[in-house]
């Protein structure tokens, strides 16, 4: 049961490898192209062993008239098939698309900015560096992370547009990143924009919440749900509805439930709105929680779990879900 968007035809005018891993995709909507602000993302329908599903892909840089979408995206060795299938599309073939919608908003009321992106989460972040970096009347530092140059793609970009207010950081040079770096780079009147990989931006969110720093300046978006575990089979048990079903690696728990025709509410796919989280009521092994709607404290409890994302890693799980279509 999902709440959404305008939708329409759209085609691929031109794909480019710009990085390791990472596929530039340009398209033009058959309606034309929308006015879009920074931050913004599209969904997209594709076709995953037969079953269509929904994927969002922010868009890259700022509007342009008259040019194409732009969207990169990163095949990955755990993806459930989204990559791949992007990566199949050639010039001239026509997918399905929505509006640009935003909800990684660039709020322009501040005088100080960090921009933080790892990895393919450069691609919202990237416009937000284009339309500060004009700005006389503003500090803004930007952060980019990443395992390897080879995987990091606008970096020759982004040095032309920031010079020295960029700091690039290659794991395999120098480590991990110490998120405790963030005080030397913030203060209480920094507003951070992040993106990035899961664990980047739960590290960044406790350092934030570590230091006197408002909460409200801390603005971030989703980019894929990785987890701590790689993705595997877990099964699940429904007591209500007397139900077992098993989760594939491939598939997620809330795609499992509609396929037995147990539907529940949800929207962002992301695990941004927390409208699919079904309740816990025993499990082995560990939930793995891919979603950013649930605090640390929450996610420690194990007692809810949003089934967008969220995953078991060597165990099974007993749950109860919170939305039911036949109430």
């Amino acid at each position: 049961m999902r709440y959404r968007s305008t939708w329409g035809n759209a085609t691929i005018i031109n794909t480019e490898l710009i990085a390791n891993n990472v596929m530039k995709i340009q398209l033009t909507p058959e309606n034309g192209v929308k006015n879009f602000t920074v931050g913004s993302h599209i969904d997209v329908s594709i076709l995953i062993n037969g079953v269509t599903e929904i994927r969002s892909y922010s868009l890259v840089g700022q509007y342009q008239q008259k040019k194409p979408y732009t969207i990169a995206v990163k095949r990955l060795p755990s993806s459930r098939g989204g990559s791949n299938y992007m990566w199949s599309l050639k010039r001239g073939n026509q997918i399905k698309i929505s509006q640009p919608t935003n909800h990684f908003e660039l709020k322009y009321n501040a005088n100080d900015y960090l921009l933080i992106a790892g990895g393919i989460g450069i691609t919202p972040i990237l416009g937000m560096a284009e339309q500060l970096c004009s700005r006389k009347d503003i500090s803004l530092r930007m952060l980019y992370l990443g395992k390897n140059k080879e995987e990091m793609p606008f970096t020759e970009h982004l040095k032309t547009l920031l010079g020295d207010r960029l700091e690039l950081h290659y794991s395999d040079e120098s480590g991990y990143f110490d998120v405790n770096k963030l005080n030397t780079l913030a203060n209480n009147q920094t507003h951070i924009y992040l993106c990035g990989p899961l664990l980047l931006m739960n590290s960044v969110r406790k350092a934030w919440e570590a230091n006197p720093f408002e909460n409200t300046h801390l603005h971030f978006e989703t980019f894929g749900a990785s987890g701590l575990f790689a993705p595997q089979n877990f099964k699940v048990k429904i007591p209500r509805f007397n139900k077992e079903l098993v989760v594939g690696e491939n598939q997620t728990l809330l795609q499992a439930l509609e396929e037995e025709d147990l539907e529940i509410m949800y929207d962002c796919k992301k695990g941004e709105c927390g409208l699919c989280q079904v309740n816990i009521i025993e499990y082995t092994g560990d939930i793995d929680h891919r979603d950013l709607f649930f605090s640390e404290e929450e996610k420690s409890k194990n007692s809810k779990m949003c089934a967008c994302v969220s995953r078991v890693a060597n165990g099974h799980v007993v749950i109860d879900t919170a939305y039911r279509s036949n109430i």
